[in-house]
């Protein structure tokens, strides 16, 4: 009887691990999410200068709050470069210094050369 026991504590234990990582996945960071964030930021990387209050809170929390994991930091990398891309007029230059000027860390250059596969 106990050994039937520890296989259901096993299955209950191995069903709450499944769903707490299926969970996880759905909160993935989307290039919607990230496009969200720098929109406020348009002004500082086309023209420099200083960015906005709107726009430091929108890359703390995508920096600093949403790139808990690997693939968050990854597909974040990814969608800042597609985006670079698709916004005429954004110096790659501001575009790197931004986490900077927001008080952020980012241990990688901000660059549509960076090859996002090596950020851990």
């Amino acid at each position: 009887m106990a050994s039937m026991c520890t296989k259901v504590w096993c299955i209950v234990v191995l069903l709450v691990v499944l769903q707490a990582l299926t969970v996880r996945e759905a909160e993935a960071v989307t290039c919607g999410e990230v496009v969200s964030a720098i929109a406020p930021c348009l002004g500082y990387l086309r023209n420099g200068g200083s960015p906005t209050t709107v726009c430091c809170n929108g890359i703390r929390e995508l920096l600093r709050n949403k790139a808990r994991t690997t693939t968050d930091r990854r597909s974040i990398c990814n969608c800042l470069k597609s985006a670079s891309s698709s916004y005429r007029g954004v110096s790659g230059s501001y575009a790197a210094s931004l986490p900077g000027k927001c008080g952020v860390n980012v241990p990688y250059k901000i660059s549509p050369s960076t090859d996002c596969n090596r950020i851990q």
